[in-house]
């Protein structure tokens, strides 16, 4: 007579796996954490990637089950220098503390902040048409003046110290505010650079100026010492840690107002600056 397969078959799977955890002479199944950083990168702004809002699930990542590793899942066009260089730098001190390697896989994009990012990692796997680079610095604002006079508009600034109203939109640009500006810029390109540089170490490539801020896809990317090799997060992971590891994703959760598809002023702006991001890179 044939014996039918039991229907709670999978429950039973399912609670061993959490019992073996408990059992001190039973070997659990490896267990990679997963981390989603995706989107732009900025400080205080809601649905945005920022070191103060990501640190929770990196320190859970890193410290909850005792992972085999940290996985790093990559979808951001970049923003600010600052919360990039803070999350990669928590990243790096949690996988040395821990002694758990980091790997990190690109899908749509890791560029500028989002490079920084993955810099983080020990080995940085792309799929064929990611894009990434972009290790470079930029700023961008817009001038008013003309409309101001236009329509008989005066503005009236009034500071304490003569750079206090540097490049103010609503005035002519000032050369020496220029100047000043791009010192700033350069001094943070150093900062990008010298990251990229201690990171990426031997893979790059000697003679090869990759700090222009031009952007790689795919085996481009490869060819040029920015990443390791195609590879996606589970079957790279697999490959790494046999058939029967196990993945713990931790990402951020969109404010309620953004789940149920409202959005007040403010994270609309959000949105579109960060839609603008991505269309740097044609996506």
């Amino acid at each position: 007579m044939r014996m039918r397969r039991p229907l709670f078959r999978g429950h039973v799977h399912s609670t061993w796996q959490k019992m073996k955890r408990f059992l001190p002479f039973v070997k659990s199944d490896p267990l990679v954490a997963v981390v989603r950083l995706q989107g732009a990168i900025a400080a205080g702004s809601r649905g945005t990637l920022s070191d103060q809002g990501i640190a929770p699930l990196i320190e859970r990542a890193f410290k909850k089950g005792k992972p085999k590793a940290v996985a790093l899942v990559i979808n951001s066009p970049g923003g600010s220098p600052v919360q990039s260089s803070l999350i990669a730098a928590r990243i790096r001190r949690l996988s040395e503390e821990k002694e758990i390697p980091v790997y990190a896989f690109v899908e749509d994009v890791a560029a500028s902040g989002g490079y920084w990012l993955a810099s983080a990692a020990d080995e940085i796997w792309i799929d064929p048409a990611s894009v990434v680079g972009s290790i470079g610095v930029i700023s961008a604002s817009f001038g008013a003046h003309e409309f101001l006079d236009r329509y008989g508009l005066e503005r009236r600034v009034y500071t304490a110290g003569k750079s206090k109203s540097m490049l103010d939109p609503f005035k002519p640009e000032n050369p020496e505010d220029i100047e000043r500006l791009k010192a700033i810029l350069e001094h943070l390109h150093e900062v990008f650079k010298s990251q990229i540089a201690t990171r990426r170490g031997a893979k790059l490539p000697e003679g090869r100026d990759l700090f222009t801020g031009e952007i790689w896809v795919g085996e481009t990317a490869i060819q040029v010492g920015l990443a390791d090799g195609i590879g996606h997060v589970v079957p790279k992971m697999k490959e790494m840690f046999g058939d029967k590891v196990r993945f713990q994703v931790y990402g951020q959760k969109k404010p309620l107002l953004q789940r149920l598809g409202a959005q007040i002023i403010g994270d609309g702006m959000t949105a579109l600056e960060e839609r603008a991001l991505y269309a740097r890179y044609g996506l």
